[in-house]
């Protein structure tokens, strides 16, 4: 987009996106987490249930990545009214 407006864009464009892909990896990384220790219990022969901990871990990394999709949605539709 840079180039198509032949100036730098916004500092905030970049630091959203950045975050964007922080939360990205957050929830890759409680996911695997959460599916380790899933594994692990089963190997023990604990029962089925999970340790809510690793869920809960799992569902507010999702929330925070849902709000910042919201976000760099946002920011890029700004950018992008700014090129044209």
């Amino acid at each position: 987009m840079e180039r198509l407006c032949s100036s730098s864009l916004h500092a905030n464009i970049p630091a959203a996106l950045d975050k964007h892909l922080e939360a990205i990896h957050v929830v890759q990384s409680r996911r695997k987490d959460e599916i380790v220790n899933a594994s692990n219990h089963q190997r023990q022969g604990a029962p089925k249930c999970q340790d809510d901990r690793d869920v809960f871990a799992l569902a507010l990394a999702v929330k925070e990545l849902s709000a910042t999709t919201c976000k760099v949605r946002t920011v890029l539709w700004c950018a992008l009214q700014m090129t044209l």
